[in-house]
């Protein structure tokens, strides 16, 4: 069975629900062990994301189809 992937806006959206849930507090040790774990796993997706949208937004396409890094 395949899992559907989760847009940034929604995995963005569930470490923040996840956040939330463990500031709170009354998470029983193994439940926020579990939800700790997960966030850290969104976070890593996030972070893949950001940063291949960066490669390709430091990029512009030349004419001839080639692409050239923006000067920073």
């Amino acid at each position: 069975m395949s899992k559907n992937k989760q847009t940034f806006e929604e995995n963005l959206a569930a470490l923040e629900a996840i956040v939330t849930k463990l500031e709170q507090g009354d998470v029983a040790l193994e439940e926020a062990l579990t939800a700790f774990q997960e966030g850290m796993k969104l976070s890593k997706d996030l972070q893949k994301t950001l940063n291949e949208a960066e490669k390709t937004l430091v990029k512009v396409m030349q004419a001839d189809g080639t692409e050239v890094e923006i000067d920073a």
